[in-house]
């Protein structure tokens, strides 16, 4: 049995004392606050999405590092399906492709998991902030003073910048200097300096629309709030419009600019928001948007209806996003998570130097890391133990 270190207790974390306890070793998890995984019971307010099956999973990470490839190869959708329901909540796949607990919340599941955990005799230490290390021990901050914890493996599932109340707030980037790519928000609203006319629309969604980002498009919901865009719509394509690449609306995806045009040229004397309304069944809210960014409205409206330019003035700040890119770079590490600068220590979760959108993707690769940084730690201990 070896003394394992667990630091962070969000989905990674949780993981890695999961698998550490499961093969006997002895497992502290500290974290930095009053009770674990804060960030997981959020995201289960509006219903858990914990994966996504089907074509096409891989790709939404964008330029996979291999560390993370491997991760997720081992412990992709139908594995999580699987973990959650050894821990007894059934699970159903929405019309999209998206898996959800039938009870549709993050709180069921996390009690069974902090159960078996405890079963497993894993002891947590709430309100234990690392601040980093003294020789090979760890250091934290507790209620009771200082304390200092010498493990034989570590872990650290440090989480990312985004979401400081819920305890993520990357200030563990000072104690791996010259490792860690500059945090930037992902899957964030997007800031807008409003009209006052636009205040009747606050709160309303925006269905029916594709999104266009440079070379990407989709097909997605969003919604104008006071200080902008935000929602699932804007989050898929957050990461190229974080880059400065322009956002067009096509208002109309299932007519054709011909088709449209055609119609418009049948206006007479109404209105042109009657028109829009009643003939190219246009909602109030998109007519809304069309005033806001079209005029003074070019002679060929079709053409501005299928490719409305959105102006805004960049993403909302990072802790209001609900991820982060950046983090701990992936050529800090090896191919099973461990850092190069100090061995028998892992790294897993949101703290590591990747991206995905919303949709199941998070939590499925901050337990599919946890779960490599785990097993690869134990690992580690019983080469150690044996003198290899």
């Amino acid at each position: 049995m070896a003394k394992a270190l667990v630091i962070g207790a969000g989905p990674a974390g949780l993981m890695a004392a999961d698998v550490l306890s499961a093969a006997g070793h002895d497992v502290l998890l500290a974290d930095a606050m009053p009770s674990p995984a804060r960030k997981f019971l959020m995201a289960g307010k509006s219903g858990l999405n914990i994966t996504k099956v089907g074509e096409g999973f891989f790709d939404s990470y964008g330029d996979l590092p291999p560390a993370l490839a491997a991760s997720l190869g081992e412990f992709g959708p139908q594995q999580v399906i699987e973990w959650a329901e050894n821990l007894g909540q059934e699970v159903f796949v929405g019309s999209t492709g998206r898996v959800f607990p039938v009870v549709m919340k993050a709180s069921p599941l996390l009690r069974s998991w902090l159960a078996r955990l405890e079963a497993q005799g894993v002891r947590l230490m709430r309100r234990w902030r690392w601040v980093g290390w003294s020789g090979q021990a760890a250091t934290f901050d507790t209620p009771t003073g200082p304390e200092v914890y010498q493990a034989d493996v570590s872990v650290l599932a440090l989480g990312g910048a985004s979401w400081r109340r819920l305890g993520s707030d990357g200030e563990w980037v000072q104690y791996l200097p010259g490792q860690v790519a500059d945090f930037a928000p992902a899957n964030m609203g997007f800031l807008v300096d409003w009209s006052s006319h636009m205040a009747p629309y606050y709160g309303q969604p925006v269905k029916g629309c594709v999104l266009t980002v440079g070379t990407q498009s989709d097909r997605g919901e969003f919604v104008i709030s006071s200080r902008g865009l935000e929602g699932g719509g804007i989050y898929t394509v957050s990461r190229a419009l974080r880059t400065g690449a322009p956002l067009t609306l096509d208002l109309l995806p299932d007519l054709g600019e011909a088709d449209i045009r055609q119609k418009l040229g049948k206006r007479g004397k109404e209105s042109l928001s009657n028109f829009l309304r009643k003939t190219l069944r246009l909602d109030a809210v998109k007519i809304a948007l069309l005033n806001e960014f079209g005029r003074p409205f070019p002679d060929d409206l079709a053409r501005l209806i299928k490719a409305l330019p959105i102006r805004h003035n960049g993403p909302r700040p990072i802790d209001e996003a609900i991820s982060v890119a950046g983090g701990l770079r992936f050529d800090a590490l090896d191919g099973r998570l461990m850092l190069l600068s100090r061995p028998g220590v892992f790294c897993a979760g949101e703290m590591l130097d990747w991206e995905a959108p919303t949709g199941g993707y998070l939590i499925t690769a901050c337990l599919a890391t946890g779960r490599t940084a785990g097993q690869a730690a134990a690992d580690y201990a019983a080469r150690v133990s044996s003198g290899r």
